[in-house]
């Protein structure tokens, strides 16, 4: 197919056009008047109009800045998403994927709450700092060499997680200077004059040096680095200049309007698609394509708002229309050499006794501080609680116990199920599944996310695990198309919290607690049940272990030992839905027991399905009782949730995995 930038201007004027249709009521009346001018000729004929029409007033202070907001952002996140791409030579690389839209979103919360004075003249220069020491910190884990395949996606996915919970942590911390985050981080295009657009047009000059300088580069770059430097190109400094220019880029755009996912992502891929070839063609394709999605996108939101009487976020719109998009271009893009990239630790040949001795005792021991220590001031002294301090206290420990069993449990189950040691709830959106669905039922049926029925968080679990066999299928379960869907559905969560966060009141830090895994507010019959549920399902998943066994070792050894697949796949999968539903669903969603568990027990020698079961239940729900015993000390009076902890260090195990892969 050969490339015709003609066509896609047409079809951008388009869009442009239906987006100003969409955003006044009263376009026919509003073009009139603008005739009008036009046939006066005058300055002074606009302003007396101006001044007496609301119609005009709104078109040109509200519709027309929105529409360049969104052209200007939508062609420069193209633009970047092309650079990036043609750099690396990674057809998944986007500011999404390399991190540097969470490590935006770090760096203005930390400015926002450590230094709210400053925000007016330093928002995009924390924006930069924390776009660069995320974008830094995935490039060391993976290394130069390895930034053209999986390995990158998935140092970003963990980097993402990891800024994301401390960026959660700040603001439920510092609730009072975080008001004005909200409708930023879903991404909104929403404009009251031209003051942003004049701010960001300056400060995207860059990418003229872009379009000037960087296609001989990129041509130089598409034949190989050891080529390229022949030629006499310096491949570091290169790279370095670029990269830096296009953080710069995402910096002002992420400052400006938020959050904008998968525009990066999805525009070289199409441009490439439609005939794009050469580097300069790319490139400029890539720019109007991504004016013409962001665009196109918005005025979808538009007319979303107009019809459900709400505000849709552009972010929410870009999330849920490009997480599918990154599925295709994964299951086309991936190769052989990402199918295989990890395996389970090695550890101990065998358990004994002396390992679940160990384990117990330091369980103890943490139930022992959870019951008595009392944090004062600075001094944690020990004494007996009284029944009401009990009553807070017990169901927190029996909720933290359970949780962290059931999800480990659940990530022996499946990582068993799909042969892949990084299955685990959340890092395959089973969990962002469960949350998917609570959050959905909210938003249309207006409850209470606290009051939804575990049925509802099982349904969505039970859908994305669906999902991911169907996806997953093709490509034999692959690590690399599982994680990348559990990373669109993630996607996809994240755009609708942000969403949820601009639409109530107070309650958003309820639910922004809910979200970092908290056990606070978790009341005893809640903590009950969910104690009953994941017990009974150990109790069956023990039961049906010979079932993990064989397929564990082949379906067609399963099937030729007289195993009926389809059916213990459907009674396994309903088994690590409900687990991870009724934990969802109890204290909301929790990343990286469920790696963490088998992980741990195999290196200490389990090796059989029971043992494993067993074992990762003892470390998944040890591990969830330190991290809540140490949310509420180490930041006292105030407390940090037992997910947030969890997720920090479960993701710096997973970046351990990462770099312990490079070095493999």
């Amino acid at each position: 197919m050969k490339y015709n930038g003609l066509i896609v201007v047409a079809v951008l004027l388009l869009a442009a056009t239906i987006h100003l249709w969409l955003g006044q009521s009263d376009f026919g009346h509003v073009s009139l008047l603008m005739n009008e001018v036009a046939a006066a000729g005058s300055w002074s004929a606009l302003q007396t109009l101006y001044s007496e029409s609301f119609e005009l007033m709104g078109f040109i202070d509200v519709n027309l800045p929105r529409l360049v907001m969104a052209i200007l952002v939508g062609g420069a996140l193209g633009t970047i998403g092309s650079l990036f791409q043609q750099l690396t030579q990674n057809r998944m690389m986007s500011p999404l994927t390399l991190g540097t839209s969470a490590g935006a979103w770090l760096g203005l919360v930390l400015l926002n709450v450590f230094a709210p004075m400053l925000v007016g003249q330093f928002s995009v220069f924390f924006a930069l700092l924390g776009a660069l020491a995320s974008m830094g910190l995935i490039v060391t884990i993976v290394g130069l060499k390895n930034m053209s395949g999986l390995p990158i996606v998935l140092a970003g996915m963990a980097v993402n997680l990891l800024l994301g919970a401390f960026a959660t942590a700040i603001i439920l911390l510092n609730d009072q200077y975080a008001q004005n985050l909200f409708i930023w981080g879903a991404g909104d295009l929403g404009q009251n004059g031209w003051e942003q657009v004049e701010w960001l047009l300056p400060k995207l000059l860059p990418i003229i040096a872009i379009f000037l300088f960087a296609p001989r580069v990129l041509t130089l770059l598409s034949i190989g680095t050891e080529g390229a430097a022949a030629r006499g190109l310096n491949i570091g400094a290169t790279f370095f200049i670029m990269m830096f220019i296009g953080v710069w880029l995402v910096s002002v755009s992420i400052t400006t309007v938020g959050v904008i996912s998968f525009i990066g992502l999805i525009a070289p891929n199409i441009a490439r698609y439609l005939g794009a070839i050469k580097a300069k063609h790319e490139l400029y394709a890539s720019g109007l394509l991504g004016a013409l999605l962001l665009c196109a996108t918005d005025s979808l939101a538009i007319f979303m708002g107009q019809w459900s009487l709400d505000i849709i976020p552009t972010g929410t719109a870009t999330a849920v229309i490009g997480a599918p998009a990154l599925i295709l271009i994964a299951r086309k893009q991936l190769t052989a050499q990402d199918q295989m990239f990890f395996s389970m630790p090695k550890g101990a040949k065998q358990t004994g006794a002396k390992v679940y001795l160990a384990i117990g005792s330091i369980m103890l021991v943490l139930l022992g501080l959870s019951s008595f220590s009392h944090p004062l001031s600075s001094e944690h002294y020990f004494q007996i609680p009284d029944a009401f301090e009990w009553s807070i206290r017990w169901p927190r420990m029996l909720t933290a116990i359970f949780a962290g069993g059931g999800l480990a449990v659940a990530g022996v189950i499946l990582q068993r199920l799909v042969y892949n040691p990084l299955a685990s709830p959340d890092i395959l959106g089973v969990s962002s599944g469960a949350v998917l669905a609570l959050i959905l039922s909210s938003l249309l049926f207006g409850h209470s996310i606290h009051t939804l029925s575990p049925w509802v968080a099982f349904s969505g679990s039970l859908g994305a695990l669906a999902l991911l066999l169907f996806l997953g299928k093709k490509h034999q379960y692959a690590p690399s198309i599982l994680i990348l869907t559990g990373i669109s559905l993630t996607a996809v969560l994240e755009a609708l919290v942000q969403f949820s966060l601009t639409r109530v009141g107070e309650g958003k830090y309820t639910l922004l607690a809910w979200l970092a895994g908290s056990t606070y507010r978790v009341k005893p019959e809640s903590a009950l049940i969910l104690a009953l549920t994941i017990s009974m399902a150990v109790i069956i998943a023990l039961s049906l272990s010979r079932w993990v066994t064989l397929i564990g070792s082949g379906r067609q050894f399963a099937s030729a030992r007289g195993l009926n697949i389809s059916t213990a796949y459907l009674v396994l999968l309903c088994l690590v839905a409900v687990l991870c539903g009724v934990v969802t669903t109890t204290m909301g969603p929790v990343a990286f027991v469920g790696l963490l568990g088998p992980h741990i027990a195999a290196i200490v020698g389990a090796r059989t399905v029971k043992e494993q079961i067993l074992l990762s239940m003892l470390i998944g729900a040890t591990l969830m009782l330190f991290a809540d015993w140490l949310g509420q000390i180490v930041v006292f009076p105030a407390q940090l949730a037992a997910g947030t902890l969890v997720s920090v260090i479960g993701g710096s195990y997973f970046i351990f995995l990462l770099l312990k892969a490079r070095r493999d």
